[in-house]
C-alpha cells in the first residue's frame, strides 16, 4: 500500500498523466544493425530507383511492453550518406545541397520517431501481427506525421537458445518489425529530382526490416 502511494506521489509530482504502472514491464530494446535494413524506392520514366542501407548505416532504440505494445516509443535513424542505389553519381547528386544536403550534419540522418502502435492486444511470442506504427518522419529537417503499415513479431528465447544465439547479438527478448511508409520529396522541402530531361516521381516508398534486441 505504501509503495503504491509512493509511486502515485511521484507520478503526481512529475505531472505524469499515465500511471507509472503502465511502464512497469516495458523493455528497453536497441537496434541490431547486422540484421536490419532500410530501403527507398521511387519511379523514374525508364526505371525504378532503389536505394538501400544496412549495418552501420542504421541505429535506433525502442521501449515496449509486449503485454501492452500500444504505448511503444522509439527512434530509428538512417545515415543518408550510407544509402546506395548502385549508381555513385546519382547518390552523390541525391546528397547534394539541392536535395538531401547531407553535407550539413543536421540533415545527415533520416529519423523516424515512433509515438504509438495500433495493434490488437498483446504481442504473443512467435506470432506475427499486423500493426500501424504512428510517428514523425524527419528528412532534411522537415518532420511529417506518418502512419506505416507494419508486421511485428515478438521472439522470446529460452536461456539455452540465448546461449546458442548470443554470438549473433540476439537476447532473451527480440522484436522484428517490417514496415512500409510513403512520403514525397516535396513533403520534406525538396524539389523533385530530374534525370536528363525526365523527372522522377514525387512519391517515395520507404521500407524497413528491423531487428531490435533487449539492451
Amino acid at each position: 500500500m505504501r509503495r503504491s502511494l509512493f509511486l502515485a506521489a511521484i507520478a503526481a509530482a512529475l505531472g505524469l498523466s499515465t500511471p507509472l504502472s503502465a511502464f512497469a514491464d516495458a523493455i528497453a530494446f536497441k537496434l541490431l544493425p547486422t540484421y536490419s535494413r532500410a530501403t527507398y524506392k521511387t519511379d523514374a520514366p525508364l526505371e525504378t530507383i532503389v536505394g538501400t542501407t544496412a549495418g552501420a548505416g542504421l541505429s535506433g532504440a525502442l521501449t515496449l511492453d509486449p503485454a501492452k505494445p500500444q504505448g511503444a516509443r522509439g527512434t530509428v535513424k538512417v545515415d543518408l550518406n550510407a544509402v546506395s542505389s548502385g549508381v555513385a553519381k546519382r547518390d552523390e547528386d541525391a546528397r547534394s545541397a539541392n536535395y538531401l544536403d547531407t553535407g550539413n550534419e543536421a540533415n545527415r540522418h533520416a529519423v523516424f520517431e515512433i509515438t504509438s502502435i495500433e495493434v490488437p492486444g498483446a504481442l504473443e511470442p512467435g506470432r506475427e501481427v499486423a500493426a500501424k506504427v504512428k510517428g514523425l518522419l524527419t528528412i532534411k529537417g522537415k518532420p511529417v506525421e506518418t502512419v506505416s503499415e507494419a508486421r511485428v513479431t515478438y521472439i522470446k528465447l529460452t536461456p539455452e537458445q540465448v546461449e546458442g544465439q548470443k554470438r549473433f547479438g540476439f537476447t532473451s527478448d527480440n522484436i522484428k518489425v517490417r514496415a512500409k511508409v510513403a512520403t514525397t520529396f516535396t513533403n520534406h522541402g525538396m524539389q523533385v529530382p530530374q534525370l536528363l530531361f525526365l523527372k522522377v516521381s514525387n512519391e517515395i516508398q520507404l521500407e524497413t526490416d528491423l531487428t531490435f534486441v533487449r539492451q
